[in-house]
């Protein structure tokens, strides 16, 4: 668990300054009644997982990577996840992606 820790605290400071940071933040978001909250009401289980082991959703993910843009954070296609299909399988669809913008379900 350390390692991970060393890991993503690299990725972390990068990151930190990014004004998307801030916006996870705020109520809109992960407030009551936030968007994120909104999104893990409707879609309660994971979209990625396979249909015989579904697992209960806590990740409202950007369908498109918003990459700081505000129009997309605030008002772009969500989905919901689980935490393992997030850190995972959806980091390892946007890497194939590169930097082009395109939906990364799997």
């Amino acid at each position: 668990m350390a390692d991970k820790r060393d890991r993503d605290r690299t990725a972390d400071a990068k990151r930190a300054d990014k004004p998307s940071r801030k916006w996870y933040k705020r109520k809109a978001w992960s407030g009551k009644g936030g968007r994120r909250e909104q999104q893990l009401a409707n879609e309660p289980l994971c979209r990625l997982c396979p249909d015989h082991s579904k697992q209960r959703a806590t990740v409202a993910d950007h369908v498109i990577p918003h990459r700081e843009d505000y129009a997309l954070f605030w008002f772009g296609e969500l989905q919901s996840l689980c935490k393992s299909c997030h850190d995972i399988k959806k980091q390892r669809v946007e890497r194939r992606a590169g930097r082009g913008g395109e939906k990364s379900t799997a």
